[in-house]
């Protein structure tokens, strides 16, 4: 029996609820004799627009129609179905299954026009039923490969196991690793803290490096590390620290355009999981670095831009989640100066160089110190 909380144990039987009203909707219109569709919003970067109360990007109006009215939209409504009788049955027998095991598990189905072709197909299924039912896979029990994504920093949760309740230190009760972030942070619960702030970091080099010299004890931080793009569940932890904490946070990424994506995916959330921006996004969360400006004032090592940056970057100056005068300014400053750089190219200027000076000074200017 897993040890959920009432929280989590409601957000299951909604799950299975909106499962079995979909199944029940495609029944009714095969009894009226109407062609079963599922109507959804384009996940198109034109159909995202910015929701000024929640302050984040969302889809907007568009919509487009999976019917079976054609042989490729009645397989894509056929693997559905399939996929939500096991879904609503795993959450009966209150197991769980990973986004590649559904894949191969569509092997087993006896319908072959019901099997998978791919794991993107099946991902996106996941995503489709998301957000036709308003729930999350998180409470379909549908989790994703690890993303090995990690805290460290001045934080006691309460952590639920199938093994029963476990309190974490997230300094004292880990190794030099630390915590590792669970698929599913709200049956994490927050017992106390002693920090002053969140600082989301990229790579992993540079995690070890705030760590190994300290910054976390010595500034009271939380040092999340977002392992590249961040999961899910990466960004659903940091929104929770910050919202119920009331922690600042801080992005510290690499000098290119694919790191701003990944700040931008934090605050304001993705193309891709538009419909879930307002429980995974943390839009007061403020960059710190790499900039481009950086570049320029430390003279840091550097990079060319490839003619894909350059194309990322223009993309960029058009992106909603960029259209500030900050961006625009550094964006415009790295295609003039033609360069970019990683956060471990503070290290020219000395291994200390980045939690003694770099950012001490950043984030004092930013009125985060």
């Amino acid at each position: 029996m897993s040890a959920d909380t009432p929280h989590t144990k409601l957000n299951e039987e909604k799950a299975r609820e909106q499962l079995i009203d979909l199944a029940a909707e495609f029944y009714d219109q095969f009894e009226h004799g109407d062609i079963p569709e599922m109507t959804l919003p384009t996940r198109t970067k034109s159909n995202i627009v910015f929701d000024e109360e929640a302050g984040v990007w969302v889809y907007g109006d568009r919509t487009s129609t999976r019917s079976a009215n054609s042989v490729r939209g009645a397989r894509k409504l056929l693997k559905a179905v399939y996929a939500v009788e096991f879904l609503a049955q795993q959450l009966d027998e209150d197991r769980s299954s990973t986004l590649r095991e559904l894949y191969y598990l569509s092997e087993s189905w006896d319908s072959e026009e019901a099997q998978f072709t791919s794991q993107d197909e099946s991902n996106q299924l996941i995503e489709d039923l998301e957000i036709v039912s308003g729930v999350t896979r998180e409470d379909f029990h549908m989790r994703p490969e690890e993303s090995g994504a990690k805290v460290m920093g001045p934080l006691r949760i309460r952590e639920q196991t199938r093994r029963g309740d476990r309190d974490i230190h997230c300094q004292e009760d880990v190794g030099q690793g630390g915590y590792q972030i669970p698929n599913n942070p709200d049956t994490i619960e927050f017992l106390d803290n002693d920090a002053e702030f969140v600082l989301c970091v990229e790579t992993g080099g540079m995690r070890d490096r705030l760590v190994e010299n300290g910054f976390d004890v010595d500034y009271d931080s939380i040092v999340v590390h977002l392992g590249g793009q961040p999961a899910r569940a990466t960004r659903r932890l940091t929104k929770r620290l910050h919202d119920e904490l009331d922690l600042p946070v801080v992005v510290f990424c690499d000098g290119d355009p694919w790191s701003y994506r990944i700040y931008g995916s934090v605050a304001y959330g993705s193309i891709k999981s538009a419909h879930l921006s307002e429980y995974l996004a943390t839009p007061e969360a403020r960059y710190v670095g790499i900039r481009p400006q950086d570049i320029v004032d430390y003279d840091l090592p550097t990079d060319p831009l490839a003619d894909s940056d350059v194309n990322a970057l223009e993309s960029e100056l058009e992106d909603p989640r960029f259209k500030t005068d900050f961006w625009e300014e550094q964006i415009e400053l790295q295609l003039d100066i033609g360069k970019k750089a990683e956060q471990q190219a503070l290290a020219a200027q000395g291994l200390d160089f980045v939690t003694d000076t770099y950012l001490p000074e950043r984030l004092g200017d930013m009125g985060v110190l």
